[in-house]
């Protein structure tokens, strides 16, 4: 008996597998991007370089790094995506499990009564009796034609794309808690900005007042400073209104009460959006983590075919049991009440109606799904870069030239201060100045945001940025298990 099941043991471990040799999908590919960054007055192409897990760092504000910590250990979809892992891999243990021999204990007791009107003869004698017995029980199913393996290394793959999934879901989260909380630091800002001007208009609006009262101004002067006051502090009232509502989406991202999370403004500059270094290759892209998981659910759906074609082989099972058993008298666990059987089982399929054949067409038309997405996926992620370096590129000469605008309409208020120091002028250009100095930081600011906000995207896209911080930033972020790079 032991021979037969070592003999079945490697029988069913070394049987064949039906599922196509795994390659992959065919993708047309190119050495460079169309978009490239200058160095010294020339377009070059990228160089492969190493992506950073802390990239957040480089922007040293240890009010972001803190968030995005709290983030990737707090996050409830990611706790949500974290679960799901241990899902896939629980389910994967289970099909591997299922290459290894059941065996189970089992126990009855039994008491018959036979009727006194049946056939058995002659029932007078034992018109009752019981039943005892233990046993071991044995099921195992040889894996001759690899559909148990397939199987399993579906569910391999399937967990991994779920690793995948959640390195994704981590990675952009981090991209949206940078991305908000630079959009909080600009309306920071935007709202002292916005302030000066309120103020700026309130004192338009006095010495319009104190004009009109004089009869130096009409009526009409007066009713339009009152609209450019009351203008200005409605724009405050929405400034203010748009960051609560960034500061509650924080909160979400990083897992907080809304009421309990609380950001200090600060009115600072924002930080100089980050820059690729020249030399990254197109194929930084199959790093990115959706391209992965796309690469995985590909190679579950081919272990799939090779399920789907072992269907039409016949199964072969061990099945046996040993143990005792007795109708009650007696001690049990003695020689003469031992039983056993042991042998194999054979089961084909002979008519099913075509289940066997819809099977094998629906796991090719999910192995050609599958590749469809991985393609897509890699097409979107090409797309996403090229984006966002043209963006990044022509973002960054517009807020240089906002940059400019903002140091003119700056020294034109020095200017006009001068003057209205000297008597050569009046307050109401002082104010106008003041007003456009405010105007154009505040464009300039939003300009930076935008090229700062495609360069973190540009980031999310390459799959986690490039090698761009010193080795004082080099550490590791509290992801959460199962999240990689």
């Amino acid at each position: 008996m032991k021979k037969v099941l070592i003999a079945g043991l490697f029988f069913g471990l070394s049987g064949c597998s039906f599922a196509p040799t795994y390659t992959r999908p065919d993708l047309p590919t190119a050495s460079q991007y169309q978009e490239k960054m200058v160095e010294d007055g020339h377009w070059v192409p990228f160089k492969a370089t190493e992506t950073s897990q802390t990239w957040w760092k480089v922007f040293h504000d240890p009010v972001l790094d803190d968030l995005e910590h709290s983030g990737l250990v707090a996050n409830q979809n990611l706790l949500a995506a974290l679960a799901r892992l241990d899902q896939g891999r629980s389910l994967a243990r289970e099909q591997w499990a299922n290459l290894w021999p059941m065996i189970g204990a089992a126990a009855t007791h039994q008491k018959t009564k036979i009727s006194e009107h049946t056939m058995i003869f002659p029932v007078q004698n034992y018109p009752a009796f019981q039943t005892n017995q233990v046993q071991l029980d044995l099921n195992y199913e040889l894996d001759i034609w690899g559909a148990l393996r397939n199987a399993a290394h579906a569910a391999d793959a399937q967990a991994r794309a779920s690793a995948d999934d959640l390195a994704t879901l981590a990675l952009s989260t981090e991209a949206e808690i940078a991305l908000d909380y630079e959009s909080l630091r600009a309306l920071d800002v935007e709202l002292s900005e916005t302030e000066r001007q309120v103020n700026s208009w309130s004192d338009n609006r006095a010495l319009t007042t104190v004009l009109v009262t004089g009869s130096e101004a009409a009526i009409p002067d007066q009713a339009q400073a009152d609209l450019n006051w009351q203008m200005a502090r409605q724009q405050l009232n929405e400034l203010r209104l748009q960051r609560e509502r960034m500061q509650h989406a924080l909160a979400l991202l990083v897992g907080s009460n809304p009421e309990e999370f609380h950001i200090t403004p600060v009115e600072a500059e924002l930080p100089t959006p980050l820059h690729p270094i020249p030399g990254m290759p197109s194929v930084l892209l199959e790093r990115r983590p959706d391209v992965v998981s796309a690469e995985e659910k590909v190679k579950a759906a081919n272990a799939n075919i090779g399920v789907a074609k072992a269907a039409w082989f016949p199964v072969f099972n061990l099945t046996g049991y040993s143990g005792y058993g007795n109708t009650g008298y007696g001690p049990l666990l003695v020689a003469p009440n031992r039983l056993w059987s042991f042998g194999p089982t054979l089961s084909l399929p002979l008519f099913n109606g075509g289940q066997i054949a819809a099977a094998n067409d629906l796991a090719r038309a999910q192995w050609e799904e599958s590749v469809a997405n991985y393609r897509n996926t890699v097409l979107g992620a090409w797309r996403e870069v090229e984006d966002q370096l043209a963006a990044l590129r022509e973002l960054e000469e517009e807020a240089e030239a906002a940059h400019g605008a903002s140091e003119a309409a700056q020294q034109a208020l020095e200017q006009a201060r001068l003057r209205f120091e000297g008597g050569l002028t009046n307050r109401f250009e002082v104010l106008q100045a003041e007003r456009t100095a405010a105007l154009t930081l505040t464009g300039a600011t939003q300009l930076r945001l935008r090229a700062l906000a495609s360069s973190i995207v540009l980031v999310k896209a390459l799959g986690g940025g490039w090698s761009d911080l010193d080795s004082s930033d080099s550490e590791k972020s509290p992801a959460p298990a199962g999240v990689h790079s």
